[in-house]
């Protein structure tokens, strides 16, 4: 059986993994999943109607997964981190941000009409993201109450 490290570790690594390639997808092929996820009409009107519009939407699409890029590696480094304390503060963190980025997008994402449809998957991406730190924090809690 792992141990609530490694367990850690792999929950790290995976959702770094996830991070770093929706960032990197965010930043260099935008208008490519805009057409996958929500297809070519409403792929359109989420890329602007005029260039100046153009320009901001992809540079803020460009910033936004440099940043998602930049937290997955940040996650990536958090995954070397040993100490029980701190993972479980960062899992209880991580929780709690899942949390709330599921309660935006129910509260305001859903009244968007473009995005009206997508709202339902993209919470439920983020409760199973939130749920696979309540796991390893229950994991965790299990082995402490055990030692």
């Amino acid at each position: 059986m792992s141990s609530p490290s490694s367990s850690f570790s792999i929950i790290c690594i995976l959702h770094s993994l996830i991070a770093i390639t929706s960032g990197s997808l965010m930043m260099f092929h935008m208008k490519e999943i805009y057409t996958f996820t929500h297809g070519l009409d409403i792929a359109i009107k989420l890329m602007g109607s005029t260039p100046h519009d153009q320009l901001l939407i992809r540079t803020s699409d460009s910033f936004s997964g440099l940043l998602l890029f930049a937290i997955g590696f940040l996650i990536f480094m958090v995954s070397f981190v040993k100490d029980r304390d701190f993972q479980s503060f960062f899992a209880k963190g991580c929780t709690v941000l899942h949390f709330f980025m599921a309660l935006w997008r129910v509260h305001v994402e859903r009244r968007v009409d473009v995005l009206a449809w997508d709202w339902m998957r993209q919470t439920v991406g983020d409760i199973l993201l939130a749920l696979s730190w309540v796991f390893f924090l229950v994991y965790s809690w299990r082995e402490n109450s055990v030692d």
